[in-house]
């Protein structure tokens, strides 16, 4: 199996599960990342405490949201420009 095909099969599955079930998928996926990040926290801060591991983790999901909502934001304004073009040239 090449991974196109993976790919495809796990799509159906996903397709196949409930809502419920989808999520739970979603948060053990995102309960799993937080683990290696804390993983690779440690191993840069081999002296900080369990305490300062999950405020590092924190920080770092943080950052990454406000970056995520930059990037959706840049996004989000492009297509509303792509949007206006296009109906200034249909008009």
């Amino acid at each position: 199996m090449n991974a196109v095909t993976a790919l495809d099969k796990q799509i159906e599955r996903y397709r196949q599960m409930t809502g419920e079930q989808r999520l739970t998928v979603a948060l053990e996926l995102h309960e799993l990342s937080c683990d290696i990040a804390r993983e690779a926290i440690r191993r840069a801060n081999p002296e900080a405490d369990a305490t300062e591991v999950e405020r590092l983790l924190h920080r770092r999901l943080k950052l990454a949201r406000a970056e995520q909502m930059s990037v959706s934001l840049s996004w989000n304004a492009y297509f509303q420009r792509c949007v206006a073009v296009t109906n200034a040239n249909n008009l």
